[in-house]
């Protein structure tokens, strides 16, 4: 039977109704949003991936077909469907191709959004509703996935892809898509309204000191002590809440780092885009299927010290490698950076000393805020304004210990409000305050970017 027959029997059968079990796991979400406009109905869709699918396999059994030769078999199976169906217009054509394309090879209603760069990260909370944001804010879009098990063969097909596994003995998972975005997904039962995910869309896109400058998330004063910082291996934390740009800052400050250094990074899932020539990028494992094999944050961060680094980069610090890292800081390895969750830099370094102490060392608290007086010279603080901008709200110096207290010196603090108000200053200020740690002049803004 050619391809073309197939197809109209599946459309027939789709109609009827009698197709209907097999087709309720391979289903394709309606092109809606403004972002696609398919002609076809529903259940011509179906039968057009059914189709296809169908050739695929065969095709695949006679040879092996990967990566994109795959591909040019599906787009060519796909035109010649569609090529004779009554859809006159190119830019209907299109959309239907991709469309199916999108679930065949793709993440489904997921990949248009996915592939649009105005989006910046993606939520899908259930099988009927997906969120995005664009422009720092969240919207709810017109798209849903037709069930739960088509949710859940696509959440599949994205944790094949990164070598990792979500199901119900693990139903939580962190992994990276192959563009590189950051993905998180919660099964039920945790997730009680149906499957979750949140992507944190990866971007190809290389900020620069100066594009923050542009954008009045940085002044150029601030900038340059940030460059002569790192360049003069001072040891920096980069704190804020969640989305508000830390890896992108984290980004930023290691593009100022001297080319002949050896760098080793430690993240939980690559993120970092690091123009190196001598770098070493570890990432974390979770534990198999026998709950064994798990190589964590600590474990890679103390496996850093045996390989020569000159830096030490940890994407965030969350737990007892806390520890590991502040001893790294004091034993030589100047100039490291790292993040972590904070609101403000005086909670950034109490959270430094919560995650030392369950990480279940038996040290005093003075022992501990003596290492990290000791090794933290600079927190570099980012805020989220209610608008959606991201910027540097203040910029702080560690001075070193008084009594029982961690003392600091706050070199640069943004007025309250974002980056974008008008009514307020555009942009970090000097609090006069001089550095003890970092020697800079405004002349070095020239150099704020490579």
């Amino acid at each position: 039977m050619s391809l073309a027959a197939r197809f109209d029997t599946r459309v027939a059968r789709s109609h009827s109704g009698d197709d209907e079990q097999e087709h309720s796991d391979e289903t394709i979400s309606e092109c809606v949003d403004g972002l696609s406009h398919c002609p076809l109905g529903r259940d011509e869709l179906f039968a057009v991936v059914d189709t296809v699918r169908a050739s695929l396999q065969a095709a695949t059994r006679e040879q092996q077909l990967v990566g994109e030769q795959l591909r040019r078999l599906a787009e060519r199976e796909v035109d010649d469907l569609l090529a004779n169906h009554e859809i006159t217009e190119r830019q209907q054509l299109m959309d239907t191709r991709d469309a199916v394309l999108d679930e065949l090879l793709g993440y489904g209603p997921l990949q248009e959004l996915l592939d649009r760069s105005e989006i910046s990260e993606i939520m899908v909370n259930g099988h009927q509703q997906i969120f995005v944001e664009r422009s720092g804010r969240l919207e709810r879009t017109s798209r849903s996935f037709d069930s739960e098990e088509h949710l859940k063969a696509v959440i599949d097909r994205m944790v094949r892809s990164s070598g990792r596994r979500v199901d119900q003995s693990s139903p939580m998972v962190d992994a990276r898509l192959p563009d590189g975005s950051r993905l998180n997904v919660v099964l039920p039962p945790l997730a009680v309204d149906g499957p979750s995910i949140t992507i944190r869309k990866f971007t190809a896109q290389h900020l620069t000191s100066n594009d923050l400058v542009k954008r009045g998330a940085l002044s150029i004063e601030a900038a340059a002590f940030l460059a002569q910082a790192v360049s003069q291996r001072r040891n920096i934390i980069v704190s804020g809440g969640t989305g508000t740009g830390k890896t992108t800052m984290l980004n930023i400050l290691s593009s100022h780092i001297e080319r002949s250094e050896r760098v080793v990074t430690v993240e939980d899932a690559v993120e970092l885009q690091l123009d190196m020539p001598n770098i070493i990028r570890l990432e974390s494992r979770p534990a198999n299927t026998e709950g064994a094999g798990a190589i964590t944050i600590r474990d890679l961060v103390r496996n850093s010290l045996r390989m020569r680094p000159d830096r030490i980069v940890v994407g965030e610090v969350r737990g007892a490698e806390a520890l590991d890292m502040l001893q790294a800081m004091n034993t030589g390895h100047d100039g490291s950076l790292s993040t972590l969750h904070a609101n403000n830099p005086r909670d950034a370094i109490r959270r430094l000393e919560t995650m030392v102490l369950l990480g279940g060392v038996d040290l005093p608290l003075r022992a501990i805020r003596e290492q990290v007086a000791s090794a933290v010279d600079v927190i570099v603080q980012l805020t989220r304004g209610a608008d959606g901008s991201r910027f540097i709200s203040s910029i702080t110096e560690v001075v070193g210990l008084e009594g029982e207290v961690v003392s600091t010196a706050e070199l640069f603090r943004r007025p309250n409000g974002s980056a974008h108000d008008r009514t307020i200053a555009p942009s970090l200020m000097s609090t006069g305050v001089t550095s003890q740690l970092v020697e800079w002049s405004i002349n070095h803004s020239s150099e704020t970017s490579r």
